[in-house]
């Protein structure tokens, strides 16, 4: 439901042209200077189902059908929803903490960047996945100067995908200009094992996920 959603509300935009992409950009993105001031509060949902190009969709939805449903089943289908918005939340709070805490010239101009796309709480469900499914094997095509293809658990692969985006996050605070929210995908992640340690959820179908093989791109 998640992935069609995402998928039909980029397509209404795109198909209209790129300006009409753009005005989605800007009115249903979170701009963090509104949130601060208690403005577009709505925008907090929104913009999880805006992305900036097919890529940026495509890399999103491929992470949600890889490691969603198997979360989607340890919460149950209406809890899933709520974890999923909440993780959103929790990477928009941290994506505009992370604005507040940086370099005066760069947080004035950050603060009125709109920031779209599914990512932070996919980050969410990332986190969720990695506590609850720890050695499920993850079959992960390597791209380096030999194309490579190796089977690694979950923890291992999510692990190393955190830690680059916490390093990214660090070195953003510096001034360095990037159009990947860290932070956000920081904050979901983090709120996304919260939430599973908090509500203690358990694993569903445990078996099944230990041999499940997925194809995932590190870049």
């Amino acid at each position: 439901m998640l992935i069609a959603a995402n998928i039909i509300v980029f397509f209404f935009y795109f198909f209209q042209g790129i300006t009409s992409l753009e005005y989605a950009m800007k009115t249903l993105g979170v701009i963090p200077i509104y949130i601060i001031n208690g403005r577009r509060l709505w925008t907090l949902i929104t913009s999880m189902f805006i992305h900036a190009d097919i890529l940026h969709l495509g890399g999103n939805m491929l992470y949600l059908y890889i490691f969603g449903d198997n979360v989607e089943d340890a919460f149950g289908r209406l809890k899933y929803l709520l974890f999923y918005f909440l993780c959103g939340f929790g990477a928009s709070f941290f994506h505009i903490l992370s604005i507040m805490v940086s370099l005066p010239n760069i947080r004035a101009l950050n603060l009125r960047i709109p920031a779209v796309g599914a990512s932070g709480a996919i980050s969410g469900v990332l986190g969720a996945y990695m506590v609850l499914y720890p050695n499920a094997r993850i079959r992960t095509l390597v791209m380096t100067w030999i194309i490579t293809i190796v089977t690694i658990p979950a923890y291992y692969y999510i692990g190393a995908w955190f830690l680059y985006q916490f390093l990214m996050g660090i070195w953003s605070l510096t001034g360095l200009f990037s159009n990947v929210a860290f932070w956000a995908h920081v904050g979901g992640f983090i709120t996304g094992i919260l939430i599973v340690k908090l509500l203690r959820i358990k694993p569903k179908r445990r078996r099944r996920i230990i041999y499940r093989y997925y194809y995932v791109p590190v870049y």
